[in-house]
């Protein structure tokens, strides 16, 4: 008898505690594997892991699961947000400049924790943040937070500072007298390696190198580093087990960058099929980032709908269609904080506007982006024993993608955040 008390005081204390798993059972019109969309199907959850996911007639409902299920529904994998900076926020409401130089890092965290709780909510329980520009490594801490839930938000694959050549980076067109901060770490030459280890020992999940910058003569686009110091920087980075990650825009340093080992190429507007071919045969994924040039270009004034269309939309929708007939690898990334955190979809509707077909978009905020980040064995998939990441919209996004906007729940590893 005293032992069968203590059992059941065991036992009560467990269930108190969230150590007895609790069991899902969902079912939707359509469910989306990460790859290939079906009908009839159903996901079981239990704890943090899908332990089952097939049709119906094989995936039965267990015994006192959860039911979730919505009416004219889709049921997806959570989404990854392969291009975000949560210590951004749209450049309309306060400029880049005034952001870096004149807000605290402690009100710029504030600020990305709710960032990261619109993030999620919208859907996307993982993203990458490509550097905190001037806030330092607070993206470690934030993800710190969310890791050990103190604050809502995905998983956080984080930057740090970044790394830019000396000279190259703004803020810029101040008195040279002062010192001012910038943006992202300074470094060239062999002070590289030194500086990714720093970065590497503070918390980065990556090294994010920017290959060019506007500091050519007439202010365009010109490669930042030599080949020899990006092989340099990867060399250094691959050493620790992680990877190299460049933003480039030049046809030269997006050249530069695949050589010298980037593992993706963000923004890439200068993009053409010979360079989508060369980074397809290297293993490289591409981040367009659309919706960052499309919202600058009416921040600056474009009417959208009404006025034409200026040079530098034009150009990124050439650009993403030759990368589109090359085959390299797009992933959803669309430089998020830009335009307001949680509006993900944005880039997705563009990627859409501009040529890819829906699907392939699904695809790309999920088995793309879960191969391009290593994480194709955790999440990006419905697949038995991956991470109970996922996410129920009303509609068909394979058919509309905004459909995506329509979020009913969002399970991230076995616990909901957003049920309606």
């Amino acid at each position: 008898m005293k032992f069968l008390s203590v059992l059941v005081l065991t036992v009560t204390i467990l269930t108190l505690n969230g150590q007895t798993p609790t069991r899902y059972y969902l079912t939707a019109d359509r469910v989306f594997d990460g790859e290939i969309m079906h009908e009839g199907w159903a996901v079981i959850v239990e704890g943090d892991k899908i332990i089952a996911a097939g049709p119906r007639a094989q995936v039965k409902e267990p015994a006192g699961a959860v039911k979730i299920n919505y009416p004219n529904s889709t049921l997806t994998p959570g989404l990854i947000e392969g291009h975000s900076h949560f210590f951004l926020y749209p450049y309309n409401i306060t400029d880049w400049d005034t952001q870096v130089l004149k807000e605290t890092d402690s009100y710029r965290t504030a600020r990305a924790t709710v960032h990261a709780k619109n993030t999620l909510m919208a859907g996307f329980t993982t993203a990458r943040d490509l550097g905190t520009e001037g806030a330092g490594y607070s993206d470690v801490g934030l993800k710190r937070a969310i890791n050990e839930g103190l604050i809502p938000g995905p998983r956080l694959l984080v930057a740090g500072r970044a790394i830019v050549s000396t000279g190259s980076y703004g803020p810029k067109g101040y008195d040279h007298d002062q010192q001012i901060m910038l943006g992202a770490e300074q470094a060239d030459g062999n002070e590289l390696v030194r500086v990714v280890r720093d970065q590497i020992g503070k918390g980065a999940d990556f090294i994010k190198v920017y290959a060019d910058y506007r500091w050519g003569l007439r202010g365009e686009d010109q490669p930042s580093f030599t080949v020899d110091e990006l092989k340099l920087i990867n060399e250094v980075t691959r050493s620790s087990g992680r990877p190299m990650v460049c933003h480039a825009k030049s046809k030269e340093a997006i050249k530069r960058a695949v050589l010298a080992g980037a593992e993706t190429i963000e923004h890439g507007d200068f993009i053409d099929s010979e360079l989508g071919k060369l980074m397809k045969e290297h293993g490289v994924t591409y981040y367009p980032t659309l919706a960052a040039v499309d919202m600058i270009a009416q921040y600056r004034g474009w009417k959208k709908g009404s006025s034409p269309e200026p040079s530098a939309v034009l150009n990124k929708k050439k650009s993403f269609k030759e990368a589109l007939a090359s085959g390299v690898a797009i992933g959803m990334g669309g430089d998020v904080g830009v335009f307001p955190h949680g509006e993900n979809v944005l880039e997705m509707e563009l990627m859409v506007e501009y040529g890819m077909k829906a699907l392939d978009v699904l695809k790309a905020a999920t088995s793309v982006n879960a191969r391009a980040f290593h994480l194709e064995d955790r999440v990006g998939f419905i697949r038995e024993g991956l991470l109970a990441d996922m996410v129920i919209v009303a509609g068909d996004p394979s058919k509309n993608i905004s459909d995506l906007r329509k979020v009913k729940f969002v399970m991230k590893e076995g616990v909901v955040f957003r049920k309606e």
